[in-house]
């Protein structure tokens, strides 16, 4: 098995397309450019910031190598609400919604993950806002909170979601609440409420037991995903 990423998905039945942020798929091809880069590599080479333990457990994963995409067998969608939630939910809901309409348009039997970021943050510097006066005169974003959070939370759980191939929806849909103010402090996980909460269906926990059960009954012949 191996992994896309900004793949391009096409939905045979309606000929839409659609960028995917990652994908586990099958390889169409060998690339050389492509055969040295793992998911661990990707990581480092993005730049992102693990802690010791986080760093272990990704080295500790079987190897997964990017390489051109063949069958697509999970496609994950990643989609961020940080500030003006109530006019950003229209399309925050369009994008995520079309989504899992494109990955089963293209093929019914391949999972379809979401995974949605929300802030909430009393104020915010917008890049869009602040792209020359951030650091003389910054202009902030106030927000409502948690009821801004709140909004966007309740326009993601009306994403459709299913439990079997053939009906229409989300396989796995999870929510993360974050506290960001984009100033440069550090982001905070979120874990009381608004924020789902073990056990819950959109839990981050849930959503990844609910990723690794179905691929391995699904795509058992395949290979199995995680030690």
């Amino acid at each position: 098995m191996n992994f896309g990423i900004n793949h391009e998905m096409r939905d045979f039945a309606h000929d839409r397309k659609k960028n995917l942020d990652l994908v586990l798929c099958t390889s169409s091809r060998v690339d050389s450019r492509l055969a040295d880069q793992t998911l661990q590599s990707i990581s480092r080479d993005y730049g992102i910031d693990l802690t010791e333990k986080e760093q272990a457990e990704m080295e500790a994963l079987p190897p997964l190598r990017r390489a051109p995409v063949g069958s697509v067998l999970m496609a994950l969608e990643a989609k961020a609400c940080m500030t003006a939630h109530q006019r950003a939910l229209p399309r925050l809901y369009d994008e995520l919604n079309s989504s899992h309409l494109t990955v089963h348009g293209a093929s019914d039997q391949a999972i379809a993950a979401g995974f949605t970021m929300v802030n909430i943050a009393s104020n915010y510097l917008s890049p869009d806002l602040n792209k020359g006066n951030r650091r003389h005169s910054p202009e902030w974003s106030v927000h409502d909170q948690p009821r801004d959070a709140q909004l966007a939370i309740e326009k993601i759980r009306q994403l459709p979601r299913r439990s079997k191939t053939g009906d229409t929806g989300y396989d796995a849909l999870s929510i993360v609440v974050i506290d960001c103010a984009n100033d440069g402090a550090p982001a905070r996980l979120v874990t009381e409420p608004p924020a789902p909460q073990p056990g819950e269906i959109y839990h981050y926990a849930s959503m990844i037991d609910r990723l690794g059960h179905i691929y391995s009954t699904r795509f058992k012949d395949i290979g199995q995903l995680g030690p």
